[in-house]
């Protein structure tokens, strides 16, 4: 048996050093400007909607930048073979795979470069041009997720195949230029989420029930926010403002603590679950072009209380609901939804609490800048083990006994048929 594992542990970590390789020098051709000038061939090669703007251009990039990427993949996975047979020479067959790996990479690149069409439709699968029916995937390169190396940020999303190297250099999302929105931006995360995507390069809008304008602290100087004053209640007015948002992080709640009148069971469920559910449903109807699917986010701040008690029953009750909403909405969501799991933080709602919320902020900025999808940032180690595991099997429930809504043959249908001529119809 430990034979076998460590069989299997060489050949996968054979390409996945291949693989390692490939995005290194990825990497390596954007701040190297010998290799760039060569690179840059593969960025003129597409327009937005990814089809070919020219087909000599493709076959040169293919010479340019695909051949000599592939021969330096062989070269390393070469040396690592070589080094396997002379030190653990029985797995030097299982290290061979990487090189396997490789060489089909140079055999596509050679027959793309030579202009057969269907090895650029066989192989060539992040770059084929059509709508984009997944956001972008989390762990493996689909199209949105490449599309954004060359049309929203080319110092990001470096991967080929795997996104791990993305995740580590913390590339795996690119803030800089995005406008973000974020709800309860009055409270103490809320300024501290500002202030950490305002660094990070985003263009913020502060969210607020208050009036007055919010103003944050940068370098020891005082920045006035965009600030959009807005009740629960009132979503439908954010309407055109979600239009141009980019990434939507819905933040605010109320905590009643040990209330449990009827006013105070219908405020929570208003403010944390329903307000939050109607923002989120209005920011995925503007989701609609390529792009849309590649760019746009939603963030929910859902709270640990989905899986420990926050010693406030109607607060837990009323995030567990807003959690398994957004869980269930997951399974059909046409962009990236990421859930943030927190801990208890020093605010307004919870001033015994023993994490800042400026130390939060900054977790949550970089975890999702990796593309954690469930971001959790708390002192209870267990919430680390017991979220993953609630929300896999809650996610398995509802895709095995829900089912998503049947839309018409097409899109630019009408779901009744059109009338015969001078026929009105009922």
């Amino acid at each position: 048996m430990g034979s076998w594992i460590a069989t299997m542990a060489w050949g996968v970590g054979s390409i996945l050093w291949a693989e390692l390789v490939r995005d290194s020098y990825h990497v390596l051709a954007h701040r190297w400007p010998l290799l760039y000038r060569q690179h840059v061939w593969h960025h003129r090669v597409f327009r937005r909607d990814l089809t070919v703007a020219n087909a000599t251009s493709y076959r040169q990039a293919q010479w340019r930048n695909d051949l000599p990427e592939s021969l330096v993949m062989l070269l390393f996975t070469l040396a690592a073979w070589w080094g396997c047979s002379q030190w653990m020479p029985s797995y030097q067959w299982a290290a061979l795979a990487g090189t396997l790996y490789t060489l089909a990479f140079l055999v596509s690149c050679i027959a793309r470069g030579s202009g057969s069409e269907w090895a650029r439709q066989a192989t060539d699968a992040t770059h084929l041009p059509g709508s984009f029916t997944a956001p972008p995937a989390n762990w493996l390169v689909n199209r949105p997720y490449h599309w954004r190396h060359h049309f929203d940020n080319d110092h990001a999303y470096y991967c080929s195949t795997f996104t791990l190297m993305d995740k580590l250099m913390g590339t795996a999302l690119a803030l800089k230029g995005k406008t973000v929105a974020v709800t309860g931006a009055s409270g103490a995360l809320g300024r501290s989420l500002l202030l950490h995507l305002h660094q990070a390069g985003a263009k913020v809008v502060a969210l607020s029930s208050k009036s007055e304008p919010i103003t944050l602290t940068v370098n020891w100087q005082p920045l006035t926010v965009k600030t959009i004053n807005w009740q629960v209640g009132d979503e439908a007015e954010l309407a055109e403002l979600l239009e141009k948002v980019d990434i939507l992080v819905l933040n605010h709640g109320i905590n009643v603590r040990g209330t449990r009148t009827l006013a105070a069971i219908a405020q929570s469920y208003e403010v944390n679950t329903f307000s939050t559910w109607r923002l989120l449903e209005l920011f995925l109807t503007t989701v609609r072009t390529n792009e849309d699917v590649a760019l746009k986010e939603v963030w929910v701040n859902t709270s640990e209380a989905e899986v420990s008690p926050a010693f406030s029953p109607l607060y837990e009750l009323s995030k567990r609901t807003l959690g398994n909403l957004v869980t269930l909405r997951r399974l059909d969501a046409p962009c990236v939804v990421r859930k943030l799991i927190l801990g208890p933080f020093k605010s307004t709602l919870n001033p015994i609490g023993v994490m800042s919320s400026d130390w939060v902020a900054r977790q949550i900025v970089a975890l999702a800048k990796r593309d954690v999808r469930n971001i959790i940032v708390t002192v209870n180690p267990l919430t680390y083990l017991l979220f993953p595991v609630k929300e896999f099997f809650v996610s398995m429930y509802f895709r095995f006994f829900s089912h998503p809504e049947v839309l018409p043959q097409s899109a630019t249908e009408s779901v009744l048929p059109e009338p015969e001529v001078g026929v009105q119809p009922k």
